[in-house]
């Protein structure tokens, strides 16, 4: 990861009368935001109901949908923030890793209207979007950022890592998944008992009400902080496979405690490895980032294990845990004290880690 390893130089005084648009558009989600002398004064998501019916985002559909709902979306982030287009000091936008037809979007029209503006432009790493949501800071709310280094745990549908953030320009990957992501385990757990997409809050909902203990599965034994969960997911449906022979209805019967068990595993495998790392690298200040870090057990577990072991935990606002503007308008703001701005001619990109 370690990109651009700048020192840290903020300070809450630099940018004073900043206004800063964020612009995220990497999946299926168009959001757009403004932080104004590093304070968030909105912060506006337009979400795309058409894939549920298709039990996942297509990609063509995702794209044509945000372009529909960029302009609005950015207008209403404008009106509520009561900032002017012409008051804006540089707009942020995702560049990537995500949809690359989503991204165009989002990349084109932050190009255009900064042209149009005369303003510089930030590139942001999703990714690294997520891992500084914890130094969002709006009005009425607490403001705790972690401290650095600190440890967070970034667990999405296509991401499940350990990182060591030393500034927020200064992040080393210290664990990931070697195959499937923790977020892509548990949708397919849903989608193999047919319980709907998406099948994350699904899973969660229905945990609540189960006995995690119910069932055992098999757990990997990776070496280091790196994770694997290709044979959870292979364990849950051999043995779901078994249980169905004896039983045609036994999901129906069972789905509580299966969804209770399967998570529990998924949760455990998580937490094991992330206390490893805060062990070996004697971190006590620990975050949890990503789509997945709404689900009920994981914020539980981070209280549980923070009391533990004595960590400074931090978990995001459920806003701020799916894909949204205001982080990328944080980020944004972050590189903007440092003039750490991009050329027009920058492209979208759909891969990368860090």
């Amino acid at each position: 990861m370690n990109v651009n390893q700048k020192e840290n130089n903020l300070s809450l005084g630099e940018g004073q009368g900043r206004a800063i648009l964020g612009i995220e558009s990497s999946c299926d989600d168009t959001s757009a935001a403004v932080i104004k002398d590093g304070i968030l004064l909105s912060n506006v998501t337009a979400s795309q109901a058409v894939h549920e019916q298709y039990g996942g985002v297509v990609p063509e559909l995702a794209s044509r949908a945000h372009q529909q709902n960029v302009v609005p979306v950015v207008d209403a982030a404008l009106k509520k923030a009561g900032v002017h287009r012409e008051e804006l000091s540089a707009i942020a936008f995702t560049r990537g890793p995500g949809l690359m037809g989503s991204l165009l979007v989002g990349v084109s029209f932050a190009k255009g209207m900064a042209a149009s503006l005369g303003i510089p432009m930030i590139d942001v790493n999703h990714l690294q979007g997520h891992v500084l949501a914890h130094f969002i800071h709006a009005e009425g709310e607490d403001y705790r950022p972690p401290k650095f280094p600190f440890l967070c745990l970034l667990v999405s549908g296509g991401n499940s890592q350990i990182i060591k953030v030393n500034a927020y320009n200064d992040m080393q990957i210290i664990g990931q998944t070697i195959d499937d992501a923790a977020g892509e385990a548990i949708d397919k757990a849903a989608k193999v008992m047919g319980l709907g997409y998406p099948g994350g809050p699904i899973i969660d909902r229905l945990a609540r009400q189960g006995n995690a203990e119910a069932y055992k599965f098999s757990k990997p034994h990776i070496a280091g902080y790196d994770y694997s969960f290709s044979g959870l997911k292979t364990s849950f449906l051999y043995n779901l496979r078994d249980w169905i022979k004896e039983d045609p209805d036994f999901i129906e019967h069972h789905k509580e405690d299966l969804a209770a068990s399967f998570e529990k595993a998924v949760v455990d495998t998580l937490m094991n490895k992330l206390r490893l790392a805060a062990r070996d690298l004697k971190i006590r200040d620990v975050a949890v980032a990503g789509g997945v870090s709404a689900n009920t057990a994981l914020r539980q577990a981070f209280i549980d294990y923070g009391q533990r072991y004595h960590w400074r935990v931090y978990i995001p606002k459920f806003g701020y845990t799916t894909d949204n503007a205001a982080m990328i308008a944080q980020t944004g703001w972050f590189k903007y004290q440092d003039k750490d701005f991009c050329p027009m001619e920058a492209p979208a990109y759909s891969r990368v880690t860090m």
